[in-house]
């Protein structure tokens, strides 16, 4: 089930992704074209207060036109460990700062078009809270709930962001 790269074309650079357009031959020889979606990767934080509630951010998200209600996520800094984007995302976009932190998995949210690799993590919060420093592109309102709130959200539909509902699943799976 190999595919092997026959030629590859960066087709776009952007200040975040690349697109490179690749040919590639299939194991039964037939060739074809691959359009990939270059990307850093990133990190998401399911964040948990002492006390049990969840701390998510809602911002609003240009490429769907509405806001989303999402766990913390933040792009890797070149040659970052994920962990340490992790806490660092956290504190940036919340004010909160990990107690501990707890690998849940890695997961690949478009790997029909994308390398991107999403490192997901659960973090026990401090309940004092700094000042938040988002990104100067970022809008994020801090919201926080409890599960049984978080949970009739994504059984209506309010909660569609795939890394939300993955990481909710993975915590759940493992706690």
């Amino acid at each position: 089930m190999h595919e092997r790269t026959v030629h590859s074309e960066k087709a776009f650079q952007g200040k975040l992704v690349r697109v490179d357009v690749l040919d590639v031959e299939l194991a039964c020889g037939k060739r074809t074209v691959r359009e990939i979606v270059k990307h850093p990767g990133a990190t998401v934080v399911l964040a948990q207060l002492p006390d049990e509630r969840f701390v998510l951010v809602r911002q609003y998200r240009k490429a769907v036109e509405q806001e989303l209600l999402e766990v913390v996520a933040g792009t890797l800094d070149p040659g970052e460990d994920p962990a340490d984007c992790a806490r660092r995302e956290l504190e940036e976009e919340t004010g909160y700062r990990a107690a501990s932190l707890d690998k849940l998995g890695i997961m690949y949210p478009a790997p029909g078009y994308s390398e991107e690799a999403l490192h997901v993590y659960f973090a026990a919060l401090d309940p004092e809270r700094g000042a938040m420093r988002p990104d100067d592109d970022e809008r994020l309102e801090v919201e926080v709930m409890t599960a049984d709130a978080l949970e009739a959200m994504m059984d209506a539909g309010d909660i569609r962001d795939a890394k939300t509902l993955a990481a909710w699943t993975l915590y759940r799976r493992k706690r």
